[in-house]
């Protein structure tokens, strides 16, 4: 029997029995991390079977043992619920899906609208639909065809952006249009070395996205919105690995010191409420430009509609209760003024082989 006051709580991967044990680490930090902050609600805990033992401890959870697919599982019992939520992320649309099944369903969500997760999960999206102030680098999207037509199309490109600025050498990344974790980055350094090779990452049929590189510092800000109105809560140091022209995302650490700081909270927080339906918990992935002549000093890279890992280190360090927070705000019980986002300590999160190393500094 499902009490028609509790929450529906899962995390895709722990709920789906994912073994991969790098990703398994840090989807278990973020749903307990969710469950600890939910402990003064009834919750309803999707998870797999393998999870029995560490939850039949929690005295405010329910678990629903499965050992299926989330997505599978929703399709057929999201009706039974009233309230939801969750944590996933951009692979394979599974953001966007889950949250259209529980929107067709009439489940209430404290995540962000399915239309605002799929405008964006689409990284081009994003770019066309962030107002002129939001200082953005220039980008392109492309499909890899099968005729290899993509290759001379962003040689035209990189051509073009060059002669803008002839005596500056242009450097291009390429990213796949959906995609999480700085996966499948490819770095472009000399125009002379894009090959076809691009396919062995990006087969024909691959919508990408081409961006003029900038160098910098990768940061974050994590962010909690009411899917109208948002606000910063902290500048995030991240972790980025570039090893064979691919990206790799290894973590981060919290409060980050930049006199950048309020630059970076005024664009993230311009960006988020630029999108009708983002809410909750979000993350906001910027760049400090290294090159102090540039007239930006901080570019957006992207929007993550959703929880991030920062999460896990917020969770230990914020002066508030984030989830508590989220599901009191979506309710219209508090407001975003009644929120104390102050910091008490600094924490790092790192990926270490298989696991995920939270400490405080």
């Amino acid at each position: 029997m499902i009490n028609d006051d509790s929450i529906l709580v899962f995390e895709y991967f722990t709920a789906s029995g994912e073994k991969d044990k790098c990703i398994i680490s840090e989807a278990e930090a973020l749903i307990f991390a969710l469950l600890k902050d939910l402990s003064d609600f009834d919750v309803d805990l999707v998870i797999n079977k393998s999870y029995e033992n560490v939850v039949k401890d929690y005295e405010n959870v329910n678990p629903i043992l499965i050992d299926c697919d989330v997505i599978d599982w929703l399709e057929d019992n999201a009706a039974n619920f009233n309230k939801a939520i969750f944590i996933a992320a951009e692979n394979n649309n599974n953001l966007y899906n889950i949250t259209k099944i529980l929107e067709e369903n009439n489940v209430k969500t404290y995540t962000s609208s399915a239309e605002a997760c799929l405008k964006s999960s689409d990284k081009y999206e994003t770019y066309e639909a962030l107002p002129n102030d939001v200082p953005q680098p220039r980008s392109f999207r492309f499909k890899i065809d099968p005729k290899g037509y993509w290759k001379r199309a962003i040689e035209n490109l990189h051509e073009k952006w060059q002669a803008e600025d002839p005596l500056t050498p242009l450097k291009l990344i390429i990213k796949p249009l959906i995609g999480v974790d700085c996966e499948d980055i490819v770095i472009i350094e000399d125009i002379k070395d894009l090959s076809y090779d691009l396919e062995q990452i990006f087969p024909p049929g691959s919508r990408i996205i081409v961006q003029e590189y900038i160098e910098g510092t990768d940061i974050s800000v994590s962010l909690i919105s009411d899917g109208k109105k948002a606000i910063p809560i902290s500048l995030n140091q991240q972790f980025v690995e570039l090893k064979n022209n691919k990206g790799t995302y290894e973590g981060g650490k919290l409060p980050y010191e930049s006199k950048y700081e309020q630059e970076a909270f005024e664009i993230a927080t311009k960006a988020v409420e630029a999108i009708d339906g983002i809410k909750g918990f979000v993350g906001v992935d910027l760049l400090i430009n290294a090159d102090e002549k540039d007239i930006y000093s901080v570019y957006l890279l992207e929007i993550n509609s959703r929880f991030t890992t920062p999460y896990v280190g917020l969770s230990k360090v914020a002066n508030f209760n984030i989830g508590k927070s989220i599901i009191e705000l979506i309710d219209g019980k508090i407001t975003l003024d009644d929120i104390d986002v102050s910091l008490d300590g600094e924490v790092e999160f790192k990926k270490s082989g298989d696991l995920l190393e939270i400490r405080r500094i």
